[in-house]
């Protein structure tokens, strides 16, 4: 996907946990984070919002990958083939905290904020999201690869923005379902 010419303000960012929880609430959902180059960011955005307790259950905070591998139960095998930096993690990231956790839904983001890091393949402002939605009747998961530009912040604010966004996308293709 193309860079993200903006980046999101705090009343923006809010914004879009406000709706983030609107949504969850009318879904009967409550959501997991799974963070790593944001730091816990998507996790304090949504606890910014008063009464966030009744649709977010906890964030996990796994900067490194034997922090992945413990908290998150990322596969050593997973992390050896892709990196740290990929869909395939962030997807198992997501899939991890749902397990630990009373949520029907996850998120989960990797990435390489900068300003070092990054590498000809991954580039500073590479960020990998996943979100995972559990119900009775299946578990579906989606994943994307993004690419931000500007400093540590911009970037770290850009991806707790799309990490919100994509939760509102998958919830705006559900219906109140029967959960697990």
């Amino acid at each position: 996907m193309s860079t993200s010419p903006t980046v999101p303000d705090d009343a923006t960012l809010l914004v879009l946990s406000r709706q983030t929880g609107e949504q969850l609430e009318q879904n009967g959902l409550k959501l997991v984070t799974a963070e790593s180059c944001t730091g816990g960011w998507v996790g304090q955005i949504i606890t910014a919002i008063p009464g966030s307790s009744s649709w977010y259950d906890r964030g996990f905070i796994t900067y490194s990958n034997a922090a992945k591998q413990q908290m998150l139960h990322v596969q050593p095998q997973t992390l050896a083939q892709h990196g740290a930096v990929s869909e395939p993690t962030a997807r198992e990231m997501a899939q991890g905290a749902l397990i630990r956790s009373e949520a029907q839904i996850a998120i989960a983001v990797t990435g390489i904020a900068g300003p070092s890091g990054g590498s000809a393949e991954k580039p500073v402002g590479t960020m990998c999201f996943a979100w995972v939605l559990k119900t009775a009747f299946a578990t579906s998961a989606n994943s994307q690869t993004r690419h931000f530009s500007g400093d540590r912040e911009a970037i770290r604010r850009q991806s707790a923005a799309a990490a919100l966004q994509g939760i509102l996308a998958l919830l705006e293709n559900t219906t109140p379902l029967n959960l697990v």
